[in-house]
């Protein structure tokens, strides 16, 4: 057999057996033309003016080089230890080190640099399709379209030679250090296996539990007002950090394999074939695992909380505008509303309109705001806008009563309000004693008035007028008048919207836009979404391959084991369940890991992003779930194949 016959050999086999990485590779290299070639793409210069998105993917696309960088040297490190017993019979064969380097060398150069070309068709393809993607979630009105570009081609060309010399040199290194001996026990050196946990170990796990819950405890009180400091909140950040990290190495190290053996005591030693192949596996396995477990739980965790966080925001853009306007339009000048108003009845707009007096006193809300320590902010002397009850529907309250609306969850995160409770409101001469009967939700007023998402307080119409006589005019705003405008039928705002733009003109004007305002928040928050997205949908995918390929392994070492127990009388079926077991093991707790992990990130601080949680929450960890979860399907059916081969 000649040398080019062997490597041709070599690499149909391995292509066969690594057919997931060959997919990777070729994912990993199409993404990233795809992401160079929008920053060279012309319609992102068009939009420079909405998005900086050619910054922002140059940026993204350092972060998914060093993603795939990471992904290919591991892998490439997992298979060149499998492939040492076919090394060192090479050596036994005569040949040198030099010559196996140069054949190796040959089949990556094949392999890899045909994933190379295969990818960068695939990613020019692709590449239309991915910017009308961002076009749409950032709500940009382009043109997308097919776009060649040699600069992308060229630097995509770079960047993956730098990664192949790179894998070349780890495979020259790793040939020059073995041995022949050491090459035939590279494999069974790699994979530590316990037969009895020692007190230290269980100590461990303890330790790891008790970590990451302290993690947890304290991400839940981060921003709810017990740390008032920066010194005290970037403590309480990096324990956080630091806790969950360690406390998920050491879950990993001690934790899985202390629970896993009580259960295993609990049973008296009498394990059935399917607890056999997979509580004793895993808690071998995990163990000398524990390092690449935690690396992969916790960009995992990284990627599910900022996808989740950039999708509430995203989710959120539209009630946030609408609570921000309160209606579809508003105004504090008369003059502007009017114009408006005249605009949209020309053009047959048919639309409602409410004018609200607004005035602005300072409030003694002491008795019924909760802990203030830390903030700097004088309960007694509160500015907060007043409006009558007469302006707002299913309000009604008595002249010695008084109901608050909306306030805004981040500013109730710090400043809690009581359910009720005696407040004061303060004129320039007299003071109004009033006792306050709770929060109501919604926004009757826009923000202009709000400074930033204060309560306003509804009060009898007489106390407004009493008020409003003895008001302080150095605390009051520019306007005193609000002017909502919403429209009968949702399907008319664009052409309003456009209407509003050409009479606001490019004047600092107080007017607000729902729409503005939200297209405005998708525009950035789709943008960040889309590159978050794409990042955590290639560390999903290279993660995932890993975690297969490490089960090729343990599938192949294992082989003999399954030789035995087919011959013993055991099925097919049989060896399946506990093997479906093992892989919902081996993949579930890193995920489930994960989730929890990103689940308390999200928790901890979602209300400085938007204000719905959980249908942008469940919808991201449903959709990462799905995907995470094929590699755990493909696991099983490499088992089925490995187990078909036993006998």
């Amino acid at each position: 057999m000649s040398v080019n016959q062997l490597i041709f050999r070599n690499l149909k086999k391995n292509l066969k057996n690594y057919y997931l990485y060959v997919f990777a590779l070729i994912f990993s290299v199409a993404l990233y033309f795809a992401f160079v070639t929008l920053q060279y793409d012309p319609a992102m210069n068009d939009t420079k003016d909405t998005m900086k998105g050619a910054a922002a993917i140059r940026a993204a696309s350092v972060l998914l080089v060093a993603i795939v960088s990471i992904f290919l040297l591991y892998a490439n490190n997992i298979f060149i230890k499998r492939r040492s017993k076919e090394i060192g019979l090479f050596q036994l064969i005569g040949m040198t080190k030099i010559r196996i380097f140069s054949i190796l060398t040959a089949e990556n150069f094949i392999l890899y640099f045909g994933s190379l070309v295969i990818g960068s068709f695939i990613g020019f393809s692709i590449s239309r399709l991915i910017l009308m993607i961002l076009f749409k979630v950032s709500g940009v009105d382009a043109i997308a379209s097919l776009h060649f570009s040699s600069q992308a081609l060229i630097q995509t060309v770079v960047v993956f030679c730098v990664i192949y010399l790179l894998i070349m040199l780890m495979n020259y290194v790793f040939i020059k250090r073995q041995s022949i001996l050491s090459l035939f026990r590279v494999v069974s050196a790699t994979e530590g296996k316990v037969k009895k946990m020692s007190i230290f170990e269980i100590i461990i796990g303890i330790i790891g539990v008790v970590l990451i819950i302290s993690g947890y405890y304290v991400s839940t009180k981060l921003l709810s007002g017990n740390f008032t400091t920066v010194t005290g909140l970037f403590g309480a950040m990096i324990f956080i950090l630091g806790s969950v990290i360690i406390g998920t190495y050491l879950f990993y190290k001690g934790s899985v394999s202390f629970i896993f053996n009580l259960i295993r005591k609990k049973k008296d030693g009498y394990l059935t074939i399917n607890q056999v192949l997979s509580l004793s596996s895993i808690m071998f396995r995990m163990k000398s695992n524990a390092l690449l477990l935690t690396i992969i739980t916790t960009v995992s965790a990284l990627a599910i909380g900022l996808l989740s966080l950039s999708y509430i925001s995203y989710y959120s853009a539209e009630k946030m505008a609408e609570n921000q306007v309160a209606g579809d339009f508003s105004f504090v000048k008369s003059e502007e509303a009017g114009k408006f108003s005249k605009a949209l009845s020309v053009n047959n707009i048919e639309f409602t309109e409410k004018k609200i007096d607004v005035i602005q006193v300072d409030a003694n809300l002491k008795e019924i705001l909760g802990s203030l320590e830390g903030l700097y902010v004088d309960p007694k002397a509160m500015t907060m806008p007043v409006i009558s009850d007469k302006a707002v529907k299913n309000i009604d309250v008595s002249k010695g009563e008084t109901i608050f609306t909306g306030y805004s969850d981040l500013l109730q995160k710090f400043m809690g309000l009581k359910d009720s409770g005696p407040i004061e409101l303060k004129g320039q001469n007299e003071i109004v004693p009033l006792h306050y009967l709770g929060l109501k939700k919604n926004f009757v007023i826009s923000g202009y008035f709000t400074n930033g998402g204060q309560p306003i307080a509804v009060v009898d119409e007489t106390v407004f007028e009493g008020l409003k006589k003895d008001v302080n005019p150095k605390i009051q705003k520019e306007s005193s008048l609000f002017i909502g405008i919403t429209l009968k039928d949702e399907a008319n705002l664009e052409k309003a919207n456009d209407l509003f733009k050409e009479l606001r003109g490019s004047g600092d004007s107080l007017s607000s836009s729902r729409l503005d305002i939200s297209n405005s928040q998708k525009n950035v928050m789709g943008l960040i979404m889309f590159i978050v997205g794409f990042l955590g949908l290639t560390f999903l995918i290279t993660s995932g391959c890993i975690l297969y390929f490490k089960q090729m392994g343990e599938g192949e070492e294992e082989k003999p084991n399954y030789t035995i127990l087919r011959k013993l009388g055991f099925t097919q079926a049989d060896l399946l369940k506990g093997i479906q077991a093992k892989q919902l093991f081996n993949f579930g707790i890193p995920l489930i890991v994960g989730l929890l992990h990103s689940y308390f990130a999200v928790q901890s601080g979602w209300f400085l992003f938007g204000t719905e949680v959980w249908t942008p929450m469940i919808i991201v960890m449903v959709i990462y779930t799905g995907l995470y979860s094929i590699f755990g399907i493909l696991s099983v059916l490499y088992y089925k194949k490995v187990i078909n081969e036993a006998l």
